[in-house]
This record gives structure tokens, C-alpha cells and sequence, in this order.
């Protein structure tokens, strides 16, 4: 995996995460969870929105990574 990219609308209450290229997207997918993947046109998932996602106003978004050994 090369890089991961974050959004976050305040305003629109989302969180948007890229792990693919976002040009790739071909489909979305709802889980029923407020999650939404894209996928490439091979199925595979590229990216994720969590929709109602919010982060208190005094607060800032935190994001930690942990690398794990496949």
C-alpha cells in the first residue's frame, strides 16, 4: 500500500479515506452501516466514506497508522 489519503468535511459531516487511486473509482457500495466503499472496476475496494462522522469543534482529527506483516 503506498498512501492513504484523508478527508474530512466538517460541514458535511464526513470522512473520506483513499488507500487506491481515486480516479479508479468505477462503483460504490452502501454497507447499511453509514459506510460507503468505492471500488475499482475489478471489485476492489479503494477507498471508504463514513457518513455522520464528527469531530467536536475544540477537537482536532487524530489518525494513527500501525503497519501490519502480511
Amino acid at each position: 500500500m503506498g498512501q492513504v489519503k484523508l478527508f474530512y468535511d466538517r460541514d458535511g459531516n464526513t470522512l473520506t479515506v483513499w488507500f487506491g487511486d481515486k480516479q479508479d473509482e468505477y462503483v460504490c457500495e452502501e454497507t447499511g452501516e453509514e459506510v460507503i466503499l468505492m471500488k475499482d472496476r475489478a471489485g476492489r475496494v479503494i477507498g471508504f466514506e463514513k457518513l455522520n462522522f464528527t469531530v467536536p469543534a475544540t477537537e482536532r482529527l487524530q489518525v494513527a497508522f500501525e503497519a501490519v506483516a502480511s
